[in-house]
């Protein structure tokens, strides 16, 4: 299936997806009398902001509850943020996603998909293989029947099944198999950018190099662009042009994977990457960084990085591409230590 191309000078160096300032919030009321409790609010996703280019992977980091799927669900319009904005390059038109109605949302909800973590319950049992990938063909009333068959088999040949499969159900497959007809429903609306959250997590350590070797190929193959979520920086390190670190749902650092892994400079990076196993026998595992618990809780992060009430600080630029949360006027001590 052929994309439909841009047409000339129409802005195709700029980036696909930008995520401009997204905070998201939840209330949550305390256990009370007849849910009489206090109520309050957690901060889930505070004031995060990227570039995705086109036919680039950027790896989406942190640990559990960081706020990684929070932003992958604003940026599929699953949820609204309370500020920010989630401009998508429509062939050189920049288009608001927070800004349109349900029905105006609808030609972008084909161009944006998902790709789920669990291959086990992201599959309705109850549906054939045919009818989980021609799902979306229908719901979008794209094609007939026949044409929908025809698309099918492509898609099911080009995830590495046999079509002879289609009328079985997904109880009869492995692991790495149902992520493959989860890969191949994402890929039926013939997307420009799609979203993988942990898409290799819950599988066998040697069918994860199946799979992120399939999401290789299809990038290139399709000229796909994707937004990798992960908690492994190994996995992240081995798909992405570029790493973003979330932690307690700020963006920390942003960077080329090459110079994140040569020079991470904020403290909860440089937890990540030391617990990360190397095949250097000298180079030790240093779980005591993440163990510390001061690594997870911005307001107890050294300066010029800590977070409070008085302190606020934004990313900048501390060499060509690679950016860092930290105080401003620090700016040239962080500098000085990268040379």
């Amino acid at each position: 299936m052929k994309k439909e191309p841009w047409p000339e000078g129409s802005g195709s160096g700029l980036a696909l997806l930008s995520v401009k300032g997204i905070s998201k919030s939840f209330g949550i009321r305390s256990s009370g009398w007849f849910g009489g409790g206090e109520g309050f609010s957690i901060r889930a996703v505070r004031d995060v902001g990227f570039d995705i280019g086109r036919g680039e992977c950027l790896g989406l980091v942190g640990e559990s509850g960081c706020g990684k799927t929070t932003l992958s669900k604003i940026i599929m319009r699953a949820l609204k943020p309370d500020v920010g904005d989630v401009v998508y390059n429509d062939r050189g038109s920049q288009v608001s996603l927070i800004g349109l109605s349900e029905a105006e949302l609808i030609p972008y909800r084909r161009k944006i998909q998902f790709i789920f973590q669990d291959p086990f319950s992201s599959l309705n049992p109850r549906m054939t293989v045919f009818d989980i990938i021609s799902e979306p063909l229908v719901i979008h009333q794209l094609h007939d029947r026949e044409t929908r068959e025809s698309i099918v088999k492509d898609l099911m040949q080009q995830v590495g099944l046999d079509p002879r499969y289609l009328s079985r159900y997904p109880h009869s497959f492995s692991g790495g198999q149902r992520q493959r007809i989860g890969i191949a429903r994402a890929l039926a609306l013939n997307p420009d950018l799609i979203i993988c959250d942990e898409p290799v997590s819950a599988l066998d350590v040697s069918v994860q190099a199946q799979i992120l070797n399939l999401l290789k190929d299809l990038q290139s193959e399709l000229g796909l662009t994707y937004l990798f979520v992960s908690h492994n920086l190994a996995v992240v390190d081995y798909m992405a042009n570029r790493i973003a670190v979330m932690c307690a749902g700020y963006l920390v650092e942003l960077a080329p994977r090459e110079a994140l892994f040569r020079n991470p400079t904020h403290p909860y990076t440089q937890a990540l990457l030391a617990a990360v196993p190397r095949t250097d026998p000298s180079n030790k595992l240093d779980l005591n960084k993440l163990m510390e618990g001061r690594v997870s809780t911005p307001s107890l992060w050294p300066p010029p990085f800590v977070v409070n009430d008085s302190e606020q600080p934004e990313l900048i630029e501390v060499e060509s591409g690679h950016y860092v949360r930290a105080n401003q006027a620090l700016l040239g001590s962080i500098q000085s230590t990268n040379t």
